[in-house]
């Protein structure tokens, strides 16, 4: 979405950084019943004889509205967390059409497909299918340039170069696969203008048939590389959590990258809101998610210990988050497509992107689902794993917020809300459909520890590139949203 002059006399340009995989949109909470022009639409539609479109069911924790929800990708919410969050228009919101299609992944991604992008990032070879991922690798000892491409639809791909070091590489396992090697760091150097970047960017982007996508390449990385994203356009419309990550050498060679290789196919056609509606809607989800409690008694209080003792045997309390509601000016608006989880996989649903411009901190994107609310069902919702009593010993389960994933494709970064005094580790199981994630933590009964949460994050590598497979937190059986 691109800036506009705000009040206090900024530029609006929204900032990104580099995209390891897709951003899920996530938070959707309320769901709305058809009234106003959205009902008059569907009935239009009936009178017409047109079917209707099938109920968009959303996934957990990833429906594609909500305050935190969209965060532009790798920026944290400039007030410090969605509780409480009210977005205020400037001006009049646009009213957009009266309804959009949705994208979703379809078909294999073919050998001629994979060469293309090979050829226009530089890397020499043939693509060979190892189980379901089309691979390009060095021949001999690991070191070079390496093209990972998942054969399923949407493709999702990574590219890197390797130096033979110790750390593992994106291959699936098996007798194919190449000596571990790790990504080679830039020979240091002055990064490229942003100009260069953009060329350098530009014939992967034309194999990839993203010539018309949006392209940002302000960040620069270890001080020497320069990071190009861009969001591609689909169907006619800007994409959020779509994006091509690519990071340009000081030499002016891309030196690693990851994306989606195959463009989404249109699906079915849903009546939209206006802008006005969606961001009505975005704010009302935003109630109820303050105040809130951080922390919890890590053992129970000494038998017999009054309330509102004192010293180290005190009993806990909690903390609790009593700062007012934040208001932040929202200065432009436009109807896009956003990656959303729903119960039939990941797709690109019609969603409002927002421009929320804080005088305090640079401009960010929200976003809000466009579907009307009528076509929209709410994530079914499993029965959650019971909470152990503290008293018996057993920590606290820990529900996984965000995760990132590192350019190797195969390194995931989950974060959480812990206590100071735990240590953390994160587990995965993984299948092709999904990757299941479970935080596990070890507490030493015997020591006093103060009642302070704090954001915590950790690592855990897989076996295969995660590709487009959902991650699914353990703990709560929902869809875990990409930061």
């Amino acid at each position: 979405m691109s800036g506009t002059e705000s009040g206090h006399g900024r530029r609006t340009a929204l900032v990104v950084t580099v995209a390891a995989g897709v951003l899920l949109a996530g938070g959707g909470g309320l769901y709305l019943t058809a009234s106003g022009d959205e009902g008059a639409d569907t009935a239009s539609r009936a009178a017409a004889g047109v079917p209707a479109p099938p109920p968009l069911r959303l996934g957990g924790g990833s429906g594609g509205t909500g305050p935190d929800a969209g965060i532009a990708p790798g920026e944290p919410d400039p007030g410090g967390g969605p509780s409480g969050t009210v977005y205020r228009a400037e001006g009049p919101l646009p009213q957009g059409p009266s309804s959009a299609a949705v994208h979703r992944p379809a078909g294999l991604v073919t050998s001629e497909e994979v060469a293309r992008l090979a050829a226009a990032l530089g890397v020499e070879g043939r693509p060979a299918l190892v189980g379901d991922v089309w691979t390009i690798r060095p021949e001999k000892d690991g070191r070079g340039p390496r093209l990972d491409v998942a054969r399923q639809a949407p493709g999702s791909w990574t590219y890197s170069w390797y130096d033979g070091g110790p750390v593992g590489d994106t291959c699936l396992k098996g007798k194919g696969c190449p000596p571990p090697g790790e990504v080679k760091p830039p020979a240091g150097g002055t990064p490229v203008s942003e100009a260069a970047a953009r060329a350098a960017a530009a014939p992967v982007l034309k194999a990839l048939g993203q010539d018309d996508a949006k392209v940002s390449a302000t960040q620069v990385m270890n001080g020497s590389v320069r990071v190009v994203n861009a969001d591609p356009v689909v169907g006619g419309l800007p994409t959020y959590g779509w994006s091509t990550g690519l990071h340009i050498g000081p030499d002016g060679r891309p030196v690693a990258g990851s994306g989606m290789l195959k463009e989404p196919a249109k699906g079915e056609t849903y009546p939209v809101v206006s802008a006005e509606r969606a961001l009505a809607r975005l704010n009302e989800e935003s109630k109820g998610t303050g105040p809130i409690g951080i922390g919890g008694c890590a053992t129970d209080p000494p038998a017999g210990e009054p309330e509102g003792g004192s010293g180290k045997d005190a009993p806990c309390q909690t903390i609790v988050d009593m700062a007012p509601p934040r208001e932040v000016p929202v200065t432009g608006a436009v109807l896009g497509l956003a990656a959303t989880e729903t119960e039939d996989g990941r797709m690109l649903v019609p969603t409002w992107l927002f421009t929320a411009d804080p005088a305090d901190s640079a401009p960010y994107t929200v976003t809000s689902t466009a579907v009307a609310p009528e076509y929209l069902v709410p994530p079914a919702k499993p029965s959650p794993e019971p909470t152990p009593d503290p008293g018996d010993g057993a920590a606290p389960v820990r529900r996984i917020d965000s995760f990132t994933v590192e350019p190797d494709g195969r390194t995931l970064a989950v974060t959480f809300w812990g206590g100071v005094c735990g240590t953390y580790t994160a587990h995965a199981v993984e299948d092709p459909r999904q990757v299941r994630v479970r935080i596990e933590e070890k507490t030493d009964p015997e020591r006093v520890c103060i009642l302070v949460a704090k954001e915590i994050t950790v690592k855990v590598t897989l076996e295969a590139p995660l590709g487009d497979r959902p991650v699914v937190d353990a703990a709560s059986d929902e869809a875990v949203p990409r930061r």
